[in-house]
């Protein structure tokens, strides 16, 4: 059994980001910048952005907040995510999620500037991703496939079952490792007999929520699992969506809670932002 450890590969990335910043800085006198919308005070969201924005200090992008209360207006968010899109300093905009009820997300997700899409969750992107060109792509599953390739694991020809049907997780993570010529098996709440299915699997993928949803008796030896979800006990600990102490043996590889896409999430979202910056300097120099 391996570890797929990506915190150290996130430490990697953030590096190769602040040295690409850096450079932006010098040669193009261009300061990457990410725009976060906060609407609400969920405590798991307000501690997520604050992470985001920690690293952005950490890689020298300039990073600024927007805090919203959970009454505002769909129109209010609007208003400022146009003022965030015509400002030529802000490369990426992000909406934390979830939004409240009474504000249509997609509404909100389609109003963000395609070329400022950093959390790769507008149309154009996605059907960007779809179609192998080139696009942002949503930080979670990019960082997974980040992972994959660091050591070395190439999914082409396997079986991989994608665990939740999201359109930031579930569903990008299933045309990514399609992309790479997988045979992709993607299952959800109705699925009938979900272990069926993962007993199948050389790669497994789950990212629903759920303790314990994957067991020592759904899973091949041999296999790879790369454990997406985060749940927090009443304990206080952090786990995943797998069994890790029972699972892990029968594994090739495995990624830990904490410890292994979580920290992923960040670093691929830095990349997409300096990504972001360095076409803002290609339109510039146009």
């Amino acid at each position: 059994m391996n570890i797929l450890d990506g915190k150290a590969l996130s430490i990697k990335i953030k590096e190769e980001v602040k040295f690409e910043v850096k450079k932006l800085q010098e040669d193009e006198q261009i300061t990457p910048g990410l725009a976060v919308l906060l609407v609400g005070a969920d405590p798991a969201s307000a501690a997520y952005v604050g992470m985001k924005s920690k690293a952005c200090r950490g890689a020298g992008i300039y990073s600024l907040v927007h805090e919203m209360p959970e009454t505002i207006t769909e129109a209010s968010i609007l208003d400022t995510i146009h003022m965030m899109n015509t400002n030529p300093n802000i490369d990426g905009i992000l909406v934390q999620l979830p939004l409240p009820p009474h504000v249509n997300t997609t509404l909100i997700l389609e109003a963000i500037d395609p070329k400022k899409d950093v959390d790769g969750f507008h149309a154009y992107n996605i059907g960007r991703v779809t179609t192998k060109l080139d696009a942002f792509i949503p930080a979670t599953p990019y960082g997974v496939m980040e992972l994959l390739k660091e050591y070395n694991i190439d999914v082409k020809g396997k079986n991989a079952c994608v665990i939740g049907a999201s359109n930031i997780v579930g569903k990008p993570m299933g045309t990514l490792l399609l992309n790479k010529d997988a045979t992709v098996t993607t299952c959800n709440i109705h699925t009938k007999n979900l272990k069926e299915h993962t007993l199948l699997a050389d790669i497994i993928c789950v990212g629903v929520g759920v303790v314990n949803l994957i067991t020592e008796d759904m899973v091949k030896e041999g296999a790879i699992i790369v454990d997406i979800g985060i749940n927090r006990l009443d304990d206080g600990k952090l786990v995943g969506d797998v069994d890790f102490k029972n699972v892990s043996p029968k594994c090739a590889y495995i990624t830990p809670v904490p410890g292994g896409v979580g920290p992923m999430t960040i670093a691929m979202l830095l990349k997409n932002t300096v990504k972001a910056a360095k076409q803002r300097k290609e339109r510039l120099n146009a």
